[in-house]
């Protein structure tokens, strides 16, 4: 028997609203402590709700909400001087991918994406090529590019920060400062392309109260983890969903 919409959201009954929004909380929570896997564990489980061009937006917004709350909840440790240069890329990266969104294949990107990860995961010098300056230039254009189409790309800037990072709160507050920044511009690129999203607005305000919830609870958390023990699940991790990106890239081209 079909249940009535829950607070209105189309196609969203009181226990999968419920179920996303607790998601939320537990897909920030782990992004916190671990430095990575958050967004794509909230990306996978909303893909079994949303079609592909409802998806992307959806998940962007609820996303800016967690990365809002640990770049404020941290915000004493966040890398200030990646943020203006990733700012300028990212708002060229939404401009060029507004423009050609949903005309390029996702699992050309995806595999692009996955092979990149995995050689900045297991070869870091390549996060140290060029000034840091110009380095987060080019990845805030890259990462918010590429974001337009598969959406959780924090994998890809994962690396970057965490070579420039003393420790993992450094890691923690400035992956949430420059998601944001990569969210919000997405987001200006969704409207100016009319992707309406408005009676998705009680689902999204539950999700970002979730991962608000998660960031601090995270937060908390993460004062606790040993730093090496930090960086050995995040490369770790950042591996694991490197080589799922190919393999989905792979299965989507029809080469499985």
């Amino acid at each position: 028997m079909f249940e009535a919409p829950f607070l209105g959201v189309p196609d969203i009954d009181g226990l999968v609203f419920a179920g996303l929004s607790f998601t939320s909380f537990v897909g920030t929570f782990i992004g916190v402590v671990t430095g990575t896997a958050g967004g794509l564990l909230v990306l996978a489980i909303m893909a079994f709700f949303f079609p592909p061009a409802l998806l992307v937006p959806l998940h962007t917004l609820a996303q800016l909400g967690a990365s809002v709350s640990i770049a404020v909840i941290l915000r004493r440790f966040i890398l200030r001087p990646t943020v203006l240069p990733f700012l300028a890329g990212a708002v060229i990266g939404a401009t060029l991918g507004g423009q050609i969104f949903i005309s390029l294949p996702a699992a050309i990107l995806q595999g692009i994406i996955g092979a990149f990860i995995l050689i900045l995961a297991w070869m870091p010098k390549f996060t140290r090529m060029g000034s840091e300056r110009n380095r987060f230039a080019v990845l805030g254009f890259a990462a918010t590019f590429l974001g337009i189409f598969v959406s959780a790309t924090g994998t890809l800037i994962g690396p970057f920060v965490a070579n420039a990072s003393p420790e993992r709160r450094n890691h923690a507050a400035t992956m949430g400062a420059l998601m944001c920044i990569s969210h919000t511009t997405k987001i200006v690129a969704f409207g100016v392309l009319g992707v309406s999203v408005g009676a998705h607005v009680p689902l999204v305000l539950a999700m970002i109260a979730g991962a608000s919830l998660g960031s601090w609870v995270g937060g908390k958390a993460l004062s606790q983890v040993p730093e090496r023990l930090f960086r050995i699940v995040f490369q770790t991790l950042l591996t694991i969903l490197a080589l799922r990106l190919l393999w989905v890239a792979a299965r989507d081209s029809g080469i499985f």
